[in-house]
């Protein structure tokens, strides 16, 4: 052994979008940063087509296409890959599209605009299997939504697998769906923060979820948490 660190190889991105001009864009930043883009999608339909046979780690991929949208692009693109992650392309910060794509396991949004700095930082982060929203941000979205949707909407059902969280794991889940870190967590419960990663962890288990973004919006849909809570 040479006592040297491992060097981690860049994330592999796909990038889907029907504007050629933030396609390239995006390309060009990316790749300026050590990040591998593997190829180019202009719509839904050759993204999930792209991610299929390139097997990106990470797909940039735009809310609204013409065709296949990129809501129904992810859900392919993520029932078939599991461990790809999906960030989605919007205009608007709190795009009713977003609040469904979290849901179905996207680990995130980017507006059109976001600077070359935070795009390159929020694939490297998505790519080690992390949520680029912070809870809060999350919670906000979550809220908004569910908010407008509660009284249209029958009560929550109880997600299924609830049942088998210990009464500890589902307090740290309604915690988490409030919107706190795991350095808030663990201030609130008096324990470690390596005690709340450790429950964090057998949540996302337990519940098939793919991070902090799915577990706020699950602690809404079924009712642990109330907007304005």
């Amino acid at each position: 052994m040479t006592g040297a660190a491992a060097v981690e190889p860049p994330p592999r991105v796909l990038i889907a979008d029907d504007q050629e001009l933030i396609r390239t864009g995006f390309r060009l930043i990316l790749t300026a940063r050590g990040i591998d883009v593997v190829g180019e999608a202009a719509d839904g339909v050759e993204a999930v087509a792209l991610a299929a046979r390139l097997r990106p780690d990470v797909v940039l991929m735009d809310i609204r296409m013409p065709g296949l949208d990129g809501l129904a692009a992810a859900r392919q693109v993520l029932a078939r890959q599991p461990d790809c992650r999906v960030l989605m392309l919007t205009t608007f910060d709190l795009d009713q599209y977003v609040y469904a794509a979290l849901a179905l396991g996207a680990s995130g949004f980017l507006l059109k605009d976001v600077t070359a700095a935070h795009l390159a930082a929020a694939v490297r982060l998505v790519a080690t299997g992390d949520a680029l929203l912070s809870p809060s941000i999350t919670r906000r979205l979550v809220e908004r939504f569910a908010d407008g949707r509660a009284a249209a909407a029958p009560a929550p059902a109880v997600h299924r697998d609830l049942a088998a969280l210990t009464p500890r794991e589902l307090e740290v889940l309604t915690l988490l769906g409030r919107g706190l870190s795991n350095a808030e967590l663990a201030g609130h419960l008096t324990l470690s923060e390596a005690t709340v990663k450790t429950h964090v962890a057998r949540i996302f288990a337990k519940l098939t979820l793919r991070d902090r973004a799915q577990a706020v919006v699950l602690a809404y849909e079924t009712g642990l948490v109330a907007p304005g809570d």
